[in-house]
């Protein structure tokens, strides 16, 4: 795991936004074509604009994925990825695909039938974040490091579920789903390259925890200590509770 630390959220979102589109365009003069991941939630924010803004991909070369999504949200609610996804992401650029998770459905069914799309694919980006409680993607702790299935369904934790009220995207916590459809850990291990984005203090145990502590389903996060190309790019104040010896390690963006 690579340690990346810029002075700020700007910051952090202008590397790992020019970062993912130097390794999407690397991956179309390769192959001929890429496959990302994207992620949601506030953290990505600057993320998605420095890498939509790129004018080094050719977006009709990409396919792109959806991380995870709430069971029972729609789209029109402020809370969906998908509507996040489609807003900051979608329309702003000419993918040759999207593949939405349609949290309305069965969510059995829009599970299967996302793993059938994304099985035996080649994933070139992945773009991650990290949840206050270390969860990666919508794996709470403890996660599943087992199942080879690609997309899960998984149990919210309180934890999860007051960092969504905290951020605004829903009212109280009641208003939070307890169940979401989640790409699977062993999955999002699967991608040739993964940039890990994440900001502010609040999110500053989890980023020591995953950096520092041994790799436990009760840290999801930390399973990206065992991925060949990681790139985690935190700024000062996630950063704020690391060791003197892992900051000796780390680099300044």
């Amino acid at each position: 795991m690579k340690v990346l630390v810029a002075k700020n959220r700007d910051a952090m979102g202008q590397y790992s936004g020019n970062r993912g589109a130097d390794l999407l365009a690397a991956a179309i003069d390769r192959y001929g074509f890429a496959t990302l991941l994207v992620a949601t939630g506030s953290s990505q924010f600057e993320v998605l604009a420095n890498l939509v803004a790129s004018t080094k991909v050719d977006w009709s070369k990409v396919d792109a994925f959806h991380l995870d999504e709430y069971i029972g949200v729609s789209r029109e609610h402020p809370a969906s990825f998908c509507g996040y996804l489609e807003e900051r992401f979608v329309k702003r650029v000419p993918l040759r695909s999207f593949h939405y998770l349609d949290g309305t459905k069965s969510a059995a069914e829009v599970a299967r039938e996302a793993s059938e799309k994304i099985l035996d694919r080649r994933i070139d980006v992945a773009m991650v974040g990290i949840g206050e409680n270390g969860h990666l993607a919508f794996n709470d702790p403890p996660a599943n490091f087992v199942t080879e299935e690609p997309y899960i369904i998984v149990d919210l934790d309180e934890a999860c579920r007051r960092q969504q009220v905290g951020e605004g995207w829903f009212a109280t916590l009641d208003d939070v789903p307890r169940q979401a459809i989640s790409m699977s850990i062993r999955q999002i291990m699967k991608a040739e390259n993964i940039i890990c984005s994440v900001p502010d203090a609040r999110k500053a145990l989890a980023v020591k925890n995953s950096v520092e502590e041994p790799v436990s389903p009760k840290i999801p996060a930390s399973i990206l200590q065992q991925h060949p190309r990681v790139e985690l790019v935190i700024d000062d104040a996630a950063a704020s509770l690391l060791s003197d010896v892992t900051l000796t390690r780390v680099t300044r963006v």
